[in-house]
């Protein structure tokens, strides 16, 4: 079954724990243990039953109300796909560790909540910000708690209409993003689509998470071949071990190593220990060539001989940046170092409104268009192209300094 994981992004008590714990809660997914704990820390602190407390394990976060680390739950199958679901922090303090999250995940859910005194924040539109520097292009907006709304439309309708326009100033095309009104807490739109809200018309957010899974699957599996490999399994230098992130692999199809332009054929492919004649996307594969290759590969793209990615020394980003300042830098690519020459700022972008102004200067939370010339030439790709060879993360002083996306 194939596994998508989605990440959960938005402010701090709009609901993202509640909505993961309710759903692991209707498809029967949650071990009881866990679900009796939840329910006694619930009485202890004096509140109504918090699905969220089903994943939260800091004894901190259940008294602050809030999500310090990320977490991960059980996988949910639907159909033919299995979601893993990524709960990230919602607060501005913990924003590496919601980064680091959502750099994970496929697709996004962007909770926004519909009562009143809550409604869209900056630390909303900054986690869409990061979602689309990260490579995320599908996501869908869940309209939450609106039982405190009356189910009203209007109410739905006012923060769709606000977060739409928002949503395409960032990037992000129309047809790739959608909207669900649900309640969290009350399960309503979650599974199955909710008696209370019978003017919405769309699917529940289960339905289109699926829809958008395999639309995304569909098309990275006709693309070209990318597969991140990790290095030799065997000491012929002929045997290496990867993941294909894009396209599929047969045997005898001709196939380049970069950055070295090496070329050969593939001879044999291994699944799981066992020969097979091809593999698909996603899948972990050791690939046999015919001819040996002297190098290490580790950090390597292994791609289809006529349609390969180009080699950079110079590329341009879009860069969220943590720290004020930047030297000494390096970024981290494809599980690999590399050293920076320079990087020269373009221009800044306000992460909270997406707009971009001319200026060189830095700040922490914000963003920046840049180019970075390298120490040497790698196989980059736009990132919506390939999301594994478009995203990098930037160090400065050894420091982590922030999360790139290549145009």
């Amino acid at each position: 079954m194939m596994v998508k994981k989605i990440t959960l992004l938005g402010h701090k008590d709009h609901g993202k724990s509640t909505l993961i714990g309710n759903m692991l809660i209707l498809t029967n997914r949650v071990n009881p243990a866990k679900l009796k704990e939840a329910e006694r820390t619930s009485e202890q602190l004096g509140k109504r039953f918090e699905p969220g407390f089903i994943l939260d394990s800091f004894h901190e976060e259940r008294e602050g109300g809030l999500t310090i680390d990320t977490t991960r739950t059980e996988k949910i199958p639907h159909k033919d796909i299995a979601f893993e679901f990524i709960d990230v922090p919602g607060h501005e303090e913990l924003i590496k560790n919601m980064m680091s999250g959502a750099s994970q995940a496929d697709i996004a859910v962007l909770i926004v909540s519909a009562k009143a005194d809550e409604g869209i924040r900056d630390q909303t539109k900054r986690h869409l910000f990061i979602a689309k520097m990260l490579g995320i292009r599908k996501l869908v907006v869940a309209v939450n708690k609106m039982d405190l709304v009356a189910y009203k439309e209007e109410k739905f309708d006012a923060i769709k209409k606000h977060m739409a326009k928002f949503i395409e100033n960032m990037g992000f095309t129309r047809g790739n993003v959608y909207f669900v009104p649900i309640s969290a807490y009350m399960k309503d739109n979650l599974v199955k689509k909710s008696s209370n809200m019978k003017w919405y018309s769309g699917r529940p957010l289960i339905d289109l998470l699926y829809m958008n899974a395999k639309e995304e699957y569909t098309k990275k599996a006709n693309a070209e071949l990318r597969v991140l490999l990790q290095g030799f399994i065997d000491h012929t230098g002929t045997v290496m071990a990867g993941k294909i992130v894009s396209g599929k692999m047969r045997l005898g199809d001709k196939v380049r190593i970069w950055p070295s332009g090496f070329g050969s054929s593939i001879s044999r492919i291994f699944v799981k220990g066992a020969n097979v004649k091809a593999a698909k996307l996603g899948t972990n594969v050791a690939v046999a060539l015919r001819d040996k290759f002297n190098s290490d590969v580790r950090g390597s793209v292994m791609a289809d001989d006529e349609n390969s990615p180009k080699l950079r020394k110079v590329v341009k980003a879009l860069i969220f940046v943590t720290r004020p300042t930047l030297a000494n830098m390096k970024i981290k690519f494809n599980n690999i170092e590399i050293g920076c020459n320079s990087l020269k700022v373009l221009k800044h972008i306000d992460t909270t409104t997406g707009e971009r102004k001319e200026g060189n200067r830095l700040k922490a939370l914000d963003a920046i268009e840049a180019d970075i010339e390298l120490e040497r030439k790698l196989p980059f790709e736009s990132y919506e192209r390939t999301e594994e060879l478009g995203r990098f993360l930037l160090y400065s002083r050894g420091e982590f300094a922030g999360i790139g996306i290549v145009e």
